[in-house]
């Protein structure tokens, strides 16, 4: 159970965002109470308030810079997006449960555990409850993050993020994983899942060893990508850091982002703009259709079973649960296709005899499948789709300077997070941010310029500049 500190962790973090907008500029400030909330706040522990969702270290880093913005200096953040489909595509993200609601009235019942219970509207309301205050991050990064220099930013605050989680990650890699015991007084996930090659994989304060490997990931692109720009007196100390990143990622023990960093860091060193647009894309297009290549038996699982086999026994064993897990809970999903099954479990399955669960869903796709269906799923997928497809479509139109920025870096790193949720619930508060800013940048080139979202007409607090150089 977390202990008094992790309770008071996330209730002082409004406070930390008041500061952080006060200090920082507008743009600088806004990503890090995203990605410090996310990195320092205690994972699982939320505060559980009547009639409301959740807060957690996802919500409440959102809504406190959210009323920051807002409220405290006066910008408007247009919670709807410009274009036609994004709008859609939200309303379909935001009131999908709606449906999951309406088409599960029944109980279910489970051998020594009673049943699981109907959806009621209230269920709904909370629902989307929690999708709205997950789209607050969104909208704030869509009005604000949109300019090239913005999206530089992100990818600064990126390295200099793993630069510094890099300290506590290594300290977990010599000592087993303590810190999240010592500080917020619980460990959140499987210790066994810690221990990998005779030694600990880091979780510091996030919800799994993965988590963190994937964003020593995202910090190794980064820095990858600030080297290929930088000025000739940097690109020493800039090779250094991403050499450092990417030996904290080797100690992480994860085959799965080790590979996207060796396969994408080059990529992003040496490709141009357009065509990282395009390998980001083509990532986004293969995360959106997963689920129909994988029922039409479209994608090899034997052969990539066999595959990692070459590697490690250990990691081929895992990868075959993963894609029977993914069997089972596909074909479960398909008996409510079109809402799911909502939540409280009801999207497993279960020992007809003892009640015990049979599955495990690894994956946020098949997540959010079984529990909101295709609906649900198009838009969640859809919404973060988008931007990169947008890009790639109006590239030829991008604002002027947009691609001497690390515009590519950016989309990759998104692209290559939503591969990721196919093994793996990546979903973090850094994904939403990341698809927001992208969205923006997208509707930059597509609005003239009176048009154009919040970002190019925020005027600056005076005596400090609103954009970041």
């Amino acid at each position: 159970m977390p202990n008094s500190l992790a309770y008071i962790a996330l209730v002082l973090w409004p406070v930390v965002v008041v500061v952080l907008f006060r200090r920082l500029p507008v743009e600088r400030a806004l990503i890090w109470s995203i990605l410090g909330g996310y990195l320092l706040l205690p994972p699982v522990a939320a505060i559980d308030l009547p009639a409301v969702p959740a807060l957690d270290k996802m919500s409440i880093p959102a809504l406190s810079a959210y009323v920051v913005v807002t409220r405290m200096l006066g910008i408007s953040v247009p919670l709807i997006p410009s274009g036609r489909l994004a709008r859609l595509l939200l309303a379909v993200f935001v009131l999908a449960p709606f449906g999951t609601i309406v088409t599960n009235p029944e109980v279910i019942p489970v051998a020594g555990h009673g049943v699981l219970p109907s959806l009621r509207l209230y269920d709904a309301i909370s629902i989307i409850a929690f999708q709205a205050f997950v789209i607050l991050t969104f909208a704030l990064a869509r009005s604000l993050l949109a300019s090239a220099a913005a999206l530089r930013e992100i990818l600064i605050a990126l390295v200099i993020g793993g630069l510094g989680y890099s300290l506590p990650m290594l300290l977990e890699v010599r000592l087993s994983p303590q810190l999240n015991i010592w500080i917020y007084g619980f460990f959140q996930h499987s210790f066994e899942q810690m221990m990998r090659q005779g030694g600990f994989r880091p979780i510091v304060f996030l919800q799994h060893g993965l988590w963190v490997a994937f964003f020593a990931m995202t910090s190794v692109l980064a820095a990858v990508s600030l080297l290929r720009e930088a000025p000739a007196e940097d690109k020493a100390r800039l090779a250094l850091a991403s050499a450092y990143l990417f030996v904290v990622l080797v100690l992480c023990k994860s085959i799965g982002s080790l590979v996207y960093a060796a396969a994408l860091a080059p990529l992003v060193l040496v490709m141009g703009q357009r065509w990282l647009l395009r390998i980001a894309m083509a990532m986004a297009v293969l995360a959106l259709s997963y689920p129909v290549l994988r029922s039409s038996g479209l994608i090899p699982a034997e052969d990539l079973v066999r595959l990692a086999a070459s590697y490690s026994a250990e990691r081929a064993q895992s990868l075959e649960f993963r894609f029977a897990n993914e069997a089972a809970l596909l074909n479960h999903a398909f008996d409510k296709s079109w809402f799911g099954w909502g939540g409280f479990g009801r999207s497993q399955i279960y020992d007809i005899f003892t009640g015990r669960s049979l599955t495990v869903a690894d994956g946020r796709w098949v997540i959010v499948l079984g529990m909101y269906g295709w609906v649900g799923y198009v838009g969640e997928f859809g919404l973060l789709a988008l931007p990169l497809v947008l890009l790639w479509r109006r590239a030829e139109r991008l604002p002027p300077g947009t691609m001497a920025a690390p515009l590519g870096a950016l989309a990759v790193i998104h692209g290559v997070n939503m591969v990721d949720m196919l093994p793996n619930a990546t979903l973090t508060p850094m994904t939403w941010l990341i698809a927001g800013a992208l969205l923006g940048h997208a509707e930059l080139a597509a609005a003239p310029t009176q048009d154009r979202p919040a970002t190019a007409d925020i005027a600056p607090k005076a005596g400090r500049p609103r954009t970041i150089m």
